[in-house]
């Protein structure tokens, strides 16, 4: 099944996308260009992870894709800042674990499911506006964005950030191993059949490498500004 659009047309709603490498700091950056503009806010990986999860819960296997299909056009969470609302609770701080990592990266790798996923997040284009992040926001579910943005870093840098967050969780993962985790991550994500990761051709590649999260934030404030995009009235 092919779930590629082909480029669209501008939207008439301003939808500004993000896509980049693990710990390239866009779910910040999305999540504050969302409050900077006053848009709605799109993990797009909440949705695989929430997937994932219902599934499990269900003790359905993460490769019987017509269920898991069923899950995907089912879902209907509330997105409220970075809560993931679904029944009016929260399941974000219980699927943005590891735990859950790993079965929402199978359940990504399902063409079908990520075409019932890509129904779901075009829905969730909506006045004033959108910022979405993930890893094929720019080049395949919305390529119709007005703005594109790719945040990257080195490996070294980003297993730095990560280590910080492991710490604090006390889990033991030591620097080393976060590299080597990142690496395997990296090849993971830009070699898929489907949803591969890439730079879109039309959009602009920031190196977070020397950056702090403020840095970025004006610097993709600028790019939006200059594009068109205002704050929501």
């Amino acid at each position: 099944m092919c779930i590629l659009p082909g480029i669209m047309h501008e939207n008439p709603i301003p939808i500004i996308a993000i896509d980049g490498t693990t710990a390239s700091g866009k779910g910040t950056i999305a999540y504050r260009l969302a409050q900077h503009f006053g848009y709605h806010y799109l993990c797009s990986g909440a949705l695989y992870r929430l997937t994932a999860y219902v599934a499990l819960q269900k003790n359905i296997n993460l490769d019987d894709i017509p269920a898991l299909v069923t899950i995907a056009t089912n879902l209907t969470p509330i997105f409220e800042g970075k809560q993931v609302l679904i029944d009016g609770t929260d399941v974000w701080p219980i699927i943005s674990t590891q735990e859950y990592g790993n079965p929402a990266s199978i359940v990504s790798r399902h063409p079908e499911v990520r075409a019932a996923l890509f129904e779901a997040q075009r829905a969730m284009i909506k006045s004033p506006g959108l910022v979405a992040e993930g890893r094929d926001m720019c080049t395949n579910v919305f390529t119709d964005a007005k703005v594109k943005i790719y945040l990257d870093a080195s490996v070294e840098a980003r297993a730095e950030r990560r280590y910080k967050d492991e710490k604090e969780k006390n889990t033991g993962k030591t620097l080393e191993g976060l590299v080597e985790e990142l690496k395997e991550r990296d090849y993971r994500d830009m070699n898929k059949d489907v949803g591969r990761l890439y730079p879109a051709e039309d959009g602009v590649i920031i190196d977070t490498t020397p950056m702090t999260i403020e840095g970025v934030l004006d610097d993709c404030v600028k790019i939006c500004e200059k594009s068109g995009i205002r704050k929501a009235e």
